[in-house]
């Protein structure tokens, strides 16, 4: 028990540290990258029959979906963009709802699969916005 508190505690200060040190664009794929961690786990804790474990990974999905990726759009700069990826970002959560709801796998391979691909747009502009800063310093 000892040793998993000490993982947990070291994991933490981990991931504290890296977020203290991120740039914007690594924030925001951090938050895909543990939205995806919590709808795999619920996923897994489905197919265990493993409920209270399902309930806390899809609460920390929609935790990191709502109040972190969608309260990071700025609608001002983003327009259109930004609202089509808050009406995405709402349906994400309405889905993980249902499959709470209904111990229902299939919601969350589909908002997995939404997440991926936004994590991997998202990505790639990170990349641009490096190469792009770096080519002006030089």
């Amino acid at each position: 028990m000892f040793a998993r508190q000490s993982a947990a505690a070291y994991a933490r200060v981990g991931i504290e540290t890296n977020i203290a040190s991120a740039n914007p664009h690594q924030l925001i794929l951090m938050l895909f990258d543990g939205a995806l961690l919590a709808v795999n786990s619920a996923a897994s804790a489905i197919d265990a029959k493993d409920t209270p474990t399902k309930i806390r990974n899809i609460s920390q999905a929609i935790e990191i979906i709502s109040a972190g990726l969608k309260a990071s759009l700025d609608p001002n700069a983003g327009g259109e963009l930004a609202e089509r990826l808050g009406a995405l970002y709402d349906y994400m959560c309405v889905r993980l709802t249902l499959a709470n709801a209904q111990s229902n796998v299939a919601p969350l391979v589909e908002v997995s699969g939404l997440l991926q691909d936004l994590r991997e747009a998202w990505s790639q502009i990170a990349e641009t916005v490096h190469n792009d800063a770096n080519t002006q310093e030089a």
